[in-house]
């Protein structure tokens, strides 16, 4: 066959590839290939060169070391284009490369040498971590990275630093220089030409470079290793996985670790104002009117689902997001060890960080071991946080700074020694178990903003006092102290609480259910199925009734002057437990679970 017909043929096989219903990739194919499940293509960043909308790019077992940058997105919600691991294979895509050219220098330190042309243009060694309200504690710090059999090891200061008896987190130091890459390494006992090394290579693993690419499923991947660099709110936010802004994706059942940054990006355009805010309220308010420029309205951007991930490993945010969360759901998530190196710090690091979460539910997800484990930051309107389980996280477990609300925070377990941090109003906190204690601050004067209902436009700025808050229906359990609101200077509403073992209600509730000797034992066990809430909580109610919370019982909030409802405007009715049980509408029990029982219980929570 001559070099004509061979290119027409390879011309063939690709357009009917790109019209195939399911596009097949395999570690042992050829991007040569038509894509056909008996000759797969080799990579999937070709599947995604090829895929139209309403096609499914399946993706077989193995590891795939790329970044995915997918040009298109699908037609419509019904017609997408779905990146599948296929069903029951373990896929890996990482942003890693195994290196293994090391040479030992001294007992435990090895050095390896590497050409620049490994890394292309982006060489994550040269990339310095940086961004608004980054904060890198007197030192530089990289996007680079190094692991040994999956671990990763902690970036030094100095080359002295690798050099000296290692510690209990063994170092890395790198240097660039204009042909070579060297990194220096604390591998002990380990001989890392034996062992699986990596080291970054990609600053991302599944992202697109355009905006708009709308309507992507990705499901049931290993995601790791990325360079990631700081994810502002006023910047483009890149992320192991991530939309850049915008619309209709699903990603479910994958896992997502070890991004130097954020696992989940949700986020914002770049523009030419990037990383230029000065660390400001005012330059962040230049941003919303730049986003409201660039298409941020609910048929544009947001509405993604984020659902049944694991997110791990990340030293700013598991799942991080601004403006662009915007009319999204994000549940049955579990993200656990965020930021607890503390190589660097700054004010963007939580489980969930969310700018602009204009009618987002996050719910039924199990958030622990992260610096703090919700924060929602700016314009938490129409917000609903529910059904989920918060537990050993440093800071608090929810923190929302300058919301004016309406927003819903209910049929939550809080287990950290910090439940809120508050700096907002319009939430209302209902049936919630809250064991920690509760902080406020009592005016904060930057104008931020309030939204017309159920739309991202700007009905208004305002300052934001302490207050216009609602407390119904919770569980306290010591240390948890409502009188931080006996001086709010707006008006709040509590009813139907109940606090035990020391904690405290507000003056301003007028029939609280107050046993402070009464201690219920709460303990939650890890258990190898899963995770269990030790209580015991007979005589701890009373015998009031309390009230079926609704919208109509939670009234408004005061500064947008909205109801508490739901994204559509349907009414809230609280009818139904953290487990999905059914409520009692002529007397709901106090906390997150329906009429949990007598005598010391074990609750399967998570």
């Amino acid at each position: 066959m001559g070099k004509a017909a061979i290119a027409l043929a390879g011309m063939i096989a690709f357009a009917s590839a790109a019209w195939a219903a399911e596009i097949h990739v395999a570690v042992d194919g050829k991007d040569s290939n038509p894509g056909t499940r008996t000759a797969p293509l080799r990579t999937i960043q070709r599947a995604a060169d090829l895929a139209l909308a309403g096609d499914v790019v399946t993706v077989h077992a193995g590891v795939y070391r790329e970044r995915i940058d997918p040009p298109r997105g699908g037609g419509s919600d019904a017609k997408r284009i779905v990146y599948q691991a296929a069903p029951g294979e373990t896929v890996e895509i990482k942003g890693s490369e195994v290196v293994k050219n090391w040479a030992r220098i001294q007992p435990g330190v090895w050095k390896a040498v590497l050409p620049n042309s490994l890394f292309g243009a982006f060489n994550p060694y040269a990339d310095l971590i940086r961004g608004d309200w980054f904060e890198p504690k007197g030192r530089a710090h990289h996007t680079g990275a190094v692991y040994l059999d999956g671990e990763w090891l902690a970036e030094a200061a100095t080359l002295e630093d690798v050099l000296k008896p290692a510690e209990a987190t063994p170092l890395w130091f790198a240097r660039v220089d204009k042909d070579r890459t060297t990194i220096w390494a604390q591998f002990g006992n380990a001989d890392p030409n034996a062992r699986l090394a990596e080291i970054n290579v990609r600053c991302t693993v599944f992202y697109p470079s355009k905006n708009n690419v709308d309507y992507l499923t990705v499901r049931g991947f290993i995601m790791r290793q990325a360079a990631t660099n700081w994810a502002p709110p006023t910047a483009e936010q890149v992320g192991l996985i991530g939309t850049n802004w915008s619309k209709g994706w699903i990603i479910e059942k994958n896992v997502v670790s070890h991004s130097v940054c954020s696992g989940i990006a949700l986020g914002k355009h770049g523009d030419a104002f990037d990383n230029t805010s000065q660390d400001t309220a005012e330059g962040y308010v230049k941003t919303i009117e730049r986003g409201l420029a660039r298409g941020w309205d609910k048929d544009t951007i947001g509405g993604h689902v984020v659902r049944d991930n694991v997110v791990s490993h990340c030293e700013q945010a598991g799942i991080v997001g601004s403006l662009g969360p915007a009319f999204s759901v994000v549940t049955g998530n579990t993200i656990h060890d965020i930021h607890v190196r503390e190589l660097f710090t700054g004010a963007e690091m939580a489980g969930i960080k969310f700018h602009g979460a204009v009618d987002v539910v996050i719910s039924n997800n199990h958030i622990y071991r992260t610096v703090r484990g919700l924060w929602l930051d700016w314009m938490a309107q129409g917000t609903r946080v529910t059904g989920n389980l918060f537990h050993d996280n440093m800071a608090e477990d929810l923190f929302v700074e300058v919301d004016h609300g309406p927003f819903l925070v209910d049929n939550n377990v809080f287990l950290s020694p910090r439940t809120l941090l508050s700096v907002s109003q319009g939430g209302a906190y209902v049936h919630n178990l809250i064991a920690g204690s509760i902080q406020s601050v009592a005016y904060d004067a930057r104008l931020t903003p309030y939204h017309r209902a159920h739309d991202t436009a700007v009905a208004g700025m305002r300052d934001n006092p302490f207050g216009d808050d609602k407390y119904v229906n919770n569980l306290f359990i010591g240390p948890g102290d409502l009188s931080v609101y006996d001086k709010a200077p707006l008006a709040v509403k509590m009813e139907g609480n109940v606090f035990l073992k020391g904690a405290k209600p507000s003056k301003l509730e007028p029939r609280p259910v107050v046993k402070p000797d009464i201690d219920p034992g709460l303990r939650l066990v890890e258990k190898t199925d899963g995770f269990y809430l030790e209580i015991a909580l007979d005589g701890a109610f009373g015998v009031r009734k309390r009230p079926l919370v609704t919208t109509a019982l939670l009234g408004r909030a005061v500064i947008p002057g909205l109801p508490y409802e739901q994204a559509d405007g349907s009414p809230i009715r609280i009818d139904r437990d953290y487990f999905g049980m059914t409520r009692s509408a002529s007397g709901p029990t106090p906390g997150p679970f329906e009429s949990p029982g007598t005598g010391p219980l074990e609750l399967k929570i998570r």
